[in-house]
């Protein structure tokens, strides 16, 4: 194959696949149509059939009158035979000959429009069910169709929704990891200035109770009963002893 026949095919098919996708994409249109043809076409039948009723109902009425006739004129060619006018009743047989003749041909006519007329009838009823089958099936299609596209919309909401619950819990996150960095940066920050200030010393003594300077109340009241040295802290009778010191020396 020349490379001229496989672009011809390759064209061939692009145009192929995309009448395909056209086609695919107005399909239940495609198929309203084909039913509205189908309607159109059941019309012209029940037309033709209209037409063939007619012409067999004509042909009827005229093998009627024909038969009508030649039973007259057997009346006529009788009378003749029996004046002894044989020529009359001769012309009178050949009309009633012609008659016959003329009425079994439209006999023949009038059966094979009446075996036409059935086959019709049978044609039309076949494919009126048919239809009617085809246009319940389309019927059913289209609301598949509505509620498909129906939940197609749903799932897009919800995969909308999902996707934005999704970036809002990222985002949370994000701001949760944000805070929990910025409490540790506050925690050393505050450890520090203790360590420079005491203060951790100072709370660690205090949760053991040995703080420099702390005293609970039977401290305070054993201070009170004591001798007036004794009940000074230990601060206070170091001034005591240096305000004594300085008395002394003046008096000397």
């Amino acid at each position: 194959m020349s490379i001229w026949s496989k672009l011809s095919a390759l064209f061939r098919g692009a145009a192929h696949d995309g009448a395909q996708t056209v086609v695919d994409a107005n399909a239940l249109r495609i198929l309203d149509q084909e039913i509205r043809d189908a309607d159109s076409a059941q019309g012209k039948a029940r037309d033709e059939l209209a037409k063939l009723v007619a012409r067999r109902r004509a042909l009827e009425t005229e093998v009627a009158q024909l038969t009508d006739q030649s039973r007259k004129y057997e009346s006529s060619a009788r009378a003749a035979m029996n004046k002894g006018d044989q020529a009359l009743a001769l012309e009178v047989a050949q009309r009633i000959a012609d008659l016959e003749k003329d009425a079994g041909q439209k006999s023949t006519q009038m059966t094979e429009l009446r075996a036409a007329e059935e086959k019709l009838r049978t044609v039309i009823a076949q494919t009126d069910t048919k239809v009617e089958a085809l246009r319940r099936e389309i019927e059913i299609v289209k609301v598949n169709e509505s509620v498909q596209k129906a939940q197609a919309a749903v799932i897009s909401r919800s995969g909308s929704a999902s996707g934005v619950v999704g970036s809002a819990a990222d985002s949370l996150k994000r701001i949760k990891e944000r805070q929990a960095v910025r409490e540790e940066q506050f925690r050393l920050h505050s450890e520090s200035e203790d360590r420079k200030t005491g203060a951790d010393l100072d709370a660690k003594l205090a949760a053991a109770g040995i703080l420099p300077g702390a005293s609970g109340a039977e401290d305070v009241l054993a201070r009170l009963m004591a001798p007036k040295n004794e009940a000074l802290p230990a601060p206070m009778l170091a001034i005591e002893d240096r305000q004594k010191v300085a008395r002394d020396g003046s008096d000397a």
